[in-house]
């Protein structure tokens, strides 16, 4: 910022914002209102700027607008706070352990009842939806939200993960009967 000098002994100094020129032009230097000119404080008093704080404070707290607090660095979860943990919202079943089923999950109960055949995520969907172990939020496919995280199971936990892919868009059980029987067949061949 630039200072333009004093015309008259008896009126303040007023800042001028200067830009920085675009395509070569020049722009003109426009004059800003200084906080003391504002507030009406004398420009010959000493401490200017504690007055103007002091004024503007003042004038705040008159108008009821409070403050903004600093912001912390050691931040703490305190009540309302989104903590990220789910809860029996939005319809969503409680399973028996105070938690909310998902639907990961409930594929591996579906899966784990039953023969242990390889099923599709459509047909996984619509049994946990029938027997209610989850509930639809307000996501459109579900199967397809279902089938990705499956993937991304097998993908990055590999031998770890509960699921294998059996064949196109079906899925069963690692500890399965299917699957146990399939590499017997494997292993014999």
């Amino acid at each position: 910022m630039k200072k333009a000098g004093t015309k008259n002994a008896g009126k303040q100094e007023k800042t001028v914002k200067e830009s920085k020129p675009k395509n070569g032009k020049k722009k003109a230097a426009t004059p800003r209102e200084l906080p003391s000119e504002r507030l009406g404080v004398p420009p010959t008093t000493p401490d200017v700027d504690a007055k103007v704080e002091a004024a503007e404070a003042t004038h705040d707290a008159a108008n009821g607008a409070a403050k903004t607090k600093e912001a912390t660095t050691n931040a703490s979860a305190g009540t309302g706070r989104d903590t990220g943990e789910r809860g029996a919202k939005d319809g969503q079943p409680v399973a028996e352990g105070g938690k909310a089923m998902s639907l990961m999950d409930a594929a591996v109960n579906i899966l784990s009842q039953g023969t242990g055949d390889p099923m599709r995520c459509k047909d996984i969907v619509d049994l946990a939806v029938k027997r209610g172990l989850w509930a639809p939020r307000t996501g459109k496919t579900p199967a397809s939200t279902l089938y990705a995280a499956i993937l991304r199971e097998i993908t990055l936990k590999g031998d770890a993960s509960r699921f294998v892919k059996t064949e196109r868009g079906k899925f069963a059980l690692k500890d399965s009967e299917y699957v146990r029987e399939e590499a017997a067949k494997s292993r014999k061949a």
